[in-house]
């Protein structure tokens, strides 16, 4: 007992949350909102187990825990476990009372009764009756859990919506049985009792002397020997081991996590007979392997998909060819895709669709949480906290590696001309960079094939986070499949194809991330051949951005050697990039002469305009791109001049055409890389759209 009280919350010892360290422990809880939602992500799939989640009516407040309560109409009875939540109300916050714990008991019953819940109320400040009370609503509410999933396990719920699961709703004091005064203010029943209701026990007697009696109550001489150690009567109480908490194979995902089964990507990929030769819908052709994965682990039922909303927007619905969105609720006959054993959740909370991820990943099984770009910022702080977990739990021996966590980001910001500024915003990036670089990856593709490879990559790592952007428009295609893995493989890559002449020995260098600006880079690149043939430039393509980093920062990072094998060490390198342009200047800032990078990216120019006219707005258009690459040259001759005026004549001209037509230029629009004979690359019964 000493050592546990000096170990807890110091500097050597254990957290005061319940972290990774722990045994059993599946979620930290230090930044609330997430416990519920993580219950039920771990409960699906997962038809034996029982998750309860306290919820305490300072964290009921926040959204994810507000948005969670509507679980209940996801969980299938029939192949989901269950989850038992405990709203615990004691009535304050830090500082001041919580919205729930001034509602009364008929109030509360009837908010949560309408959401779908049998509530079951327990309340009393009498700790010995509160007990009895509390053992006999847990009695009735597992004894419900076991009817509604009998009916639905043995067929005989045909016809019925959402089942009535149980919630206990515990009312007890806030500071329960601790000092009822301290300094003569109540303490017990108070916000004064949260966190640390005794703050000065190490010099106050009087403190010090009610902390001894606060513990003496428990009767600590009835409960372990003279070394601290629990009396054998109390252990006796135990249950069998392999049904203790801490052995919870649930809670520790490494332990039950079950590989993927992962189709190959030959079927789906598209043949190309050239750079450019074909256009499609990157996430269209994902969407068709992602099919697949589903229909190949149909047996092992451990992959789903999350999304708010977005799904069919994002080109993903193939998937539905083998399964659909999940509900419980009432099914309407013009309703499309639902069932209640859909293996895909879709609601449109972007707290749910990762908090459910995450639980679903922490307790051993594999997922996809497909969004909007400008939206995934929602779920910064849960996506922070998730890779807290992962670092903390890799340096703890007895856990095993996790599946990683995905998420696809499409939607992007340089496509959402149509719905304006609000939905333009590539932020997110920033912030998963920000992370433990160890826990986590960014992949920029610049195309399907590219796509594929990477996403058949990150379904199979694990300890980590793996965040994917990649359009869902028609683009032009460039690569073939083994080229596109081989370019994964090496996370960044020249495409000499499009290459000016002499670029084993460039004047500069032209980099692109991401598939807007990869358009974008080899457009200027087809000028800059056409006006000024003889310029030596160099083209890269990145598509693992964490390979730009020193291989001291980033377990991906290149080689010096490598690096300045691929960028040179010296030229100038003109960076056209997905996101924010300071993201390159932090990622290459260790390597030799970081001030030769000039990156180009998103500046918050946004609007509701055409798809050129947004890289124009950012300076990333061909026109920019093409003029700074001849700055940076160093070119000043005819040819040189001539481009320059060709790109202010052409921005002119855009300028005018979208004013008057509401559209971008045709030679914009109908653009492909010289040499190819455009065709379409979707599947044979779809069109583009």
């Amino acid at each position: 007992m000493l050592r546990l009280g000096r170990m807890f919350s110091r500097p050597g010892g254990v957290s005061s949350h319940v972290g990774p360290h722990i045994p059993g422990s599946l979620h930290e809880g230090g930044e609330l909102g997430y416990g519920l939602l993580h219950a039920y992500g771990a409960v699906f799939d997962n038809p034996d187990l029982l998750a309860l989640a306290v919820v305490g009516d300072g964290e009921a407040e926040t959204g994810p825990a507000s948005g969670a309560w509507k679980s209940i109409h996801f969980v299938n009875p029939a192949r989901d476990g269950a989850v038992l939540p405990v709203l615990h109300l004691n009535g304050y916050r830090i500082a001041a009372p919580t919205v729930l714990g001034r509602m009364d008991d008929v109030q509360i019953a009837r908010s949560f009764q309408g959401m779908g819940f049998r509530v079951l109320t327990v309340a009393g400040g009498d700790p010995s009756a509160v007990h009895v009370q509390l053992a006999e609503a847990m009695d009735a509410a597992i004894s419900h859990i076991h009817a509604i999933q009998a009916d639905w396990r043995a067929g005989r719920a045909q016809g019925r919506s959402t089942p009535d699961w149980p919630l206990i709703v515990l009312r007890t004091p806030k500071g329960w049985t601790g000092p009822r005064e301290v300094d003569g203010l109540p303490m017990e029943g108070s916000f004064r009792a949260h966190q640390v209701p005794l703050p000065r026990a190490r010099e106050d007697a009087v403190q010090r002397a009610q902390l001894e009696a606060w513990l003496r109550s428990y009767l600590p001489d009835t409960l372990f020997d003279a070394a601290g150690r629990p009396l054998p009567d109390l252990l006796a109480g135990l249950p069998p081991e392999n049904l203790l908490p801490g052995n919870c194979r649930h809670a520790d995902g490494g332990r039950t996590r079950l590989d993927l089964q992962l189709p190959a990507v030959e079927g789906i990929a598209l043949a190309l007979a050239a750079p450019g030769a074909v256009q499609a819908e990157s996430t269209r052709v994902l969407g068709a392997w992602l099919r697949e994965v589903f229909r190949a682990n149909t047996k092992a039922g451990n992959f789903r998909m999350f999304c708010p909303d977005e799904l069919v927007s994002n080109r993903l619905d193939a998937v539905f060819e083998v399964t659909a969105r999940c509900t419980l609720q009432p099914v309407y006959a013009d309703d499309e895709h639902l069932s209640p054993d859909g293996r895909v959740l879709e609601v449109l909370s972007e707290h749910c669709c990762e908090g459910w991820l995450e639980g679903y990943v922490l307790s051993g099984r594999h997922g996809l949480f497909a969004c909007y770009e400008a939206f995934a910022p929602i779920v910064d702080s849960m996506v922070n906290q998730h890779v807290k977990w992962l670092k903390a739990a890799s340096e703890v021996p007895w856990r095993r590696p996790l599946p990683a966590l995905n998420i696809l980001l499409t939607s992007h910001t340089w496509r959402q001309d149509h719905n304006g500024y609000s939905h333009q915003g590539p932020g997110f990036i920033d912030n998963v960079l920000n992370r433990k670089h160890s826990h986590v990856r960014v992949y920029l593709a610049a195309d399907a094939n590219t796509l594929l490879a990477v996403a058949q990559h990150a379904l199979q790592s694990t300890g980590r986070v793996n965040l994917i952007i990649a359009g869902k428009q028609i683009m032009p295609q460039w690569l073939d499949l083994d080229s596109a893995v081989r370019h994964c493989a090496a996370g960044a890559g020249r495409w000499a194809w499009a290459e000016g002449a002499g670029a084993d020995q460039p004047a500069m260098v032209l980099a692109a991330a991401g598939d807007v600006p990869t358009l974008e880079m080899l457009a200027a690149a087809d000028l800059l051949r056409r006006f000024v043939p003889d310029l030596a430039f160099r083209v890269v393509n990145v598509v693992n951005l964490l390979a730009l980093t020193h291989p001291l920062d980033h377990p991906d990072g290149m080689s010096d050697a490598d690096f300045d094998a691929l960028f040179t060490p010296d030229r100038p390198v003109l960076f056209a990039f997905h996101g924010y342009p300071h993201v390159i200047d932090g990622l290459v800032h260790a390597r030799r002469q970081p001030g030769r990078f000039h990156a180009e990216g998103y500046r918050e120019e946004g609007a509701t305009t055409t798809p050129f006219d947004m890289v124009v707005r950012n300076r990333l258009s061909r026109y920019h791109l093409a003029a700074q690459a001849l700055e940076l040259a160093g070119r000043g001759d005819d040819r040189a001049n001539a481009l320059r005026e060709h790109c202010d004549a052409k921005l002119a001209e855009h300028e005018l055409c979208i004013r008057t037509r509401f559209d971008d230029m045709a030679e914009i629009r109908d653009w492909r890389w010289p040499g190819s004979q455009p065709s379409w690359g979707g599947f044979a019964d779809e069109k583009p759209r």
